[in-house]
């Protein structure tokens, strides 16, 4: 069964997050969509709702803000999903790295495991400075 196209507003929310080279604010996002309609910024959440259920966008806890899932086509853990997202995010630039390491994910769910807890959702933020501006 394949997943129902994307609306209009998830397109162009979609779109606005591909393209960007930085994490954008649920506002951000809405005054660079107020040439194409946008005029609320429940438009920009309900959109934002739907992309992040399917996994295309992230959200970065830390800042209240959005990113285009950078690995979307890889089939990751046994073709689960993406697992544990973890984000490198860096302080001076903004620039934004995700990946994901099977190790911390499998230790994170024999973690959960060994107390039955049953996890939702794991995001891991590193925050400081980027190879550039550490040098």
């Amino acid at each position: 069964m394949t997943a129902p196209a994307l609306t209009k507003n998830q397109s162009l929310v979609f779109d606005v997050l591909s393209r960007s080279d930085a994490p954008l604010s649920a506002y951000t996002i809405l005054d660079k969509l107020r040439d194409h309609g946008f005029r609320a910024p429940l438009q920009v959440y309900r959109a934002l709702d739907k992309l992040l259920e399917r996994g295309m966008v992230h959200r970065l806890e830390s800042l209240n803000a959005f990113v285009a899932c950078a690995h979307q086509e890889k089939e990751c853990c046994g073709g689960h999903g993406h697992g544990t997202v973890a984000f490198a995010i860096c302080e001076s630039c903004g620039h934004v790295v995700e990946f994901h390491d099977h190790a911390v994910d499998h230790r994170l769910d024999d973690w959960a495991r060994e107390r039955k807890f049953k996890p939702a959702k794991t995001t891991i933020e590193i925050r400081g400075l980027c190879e550039q501006c550490a040098a």
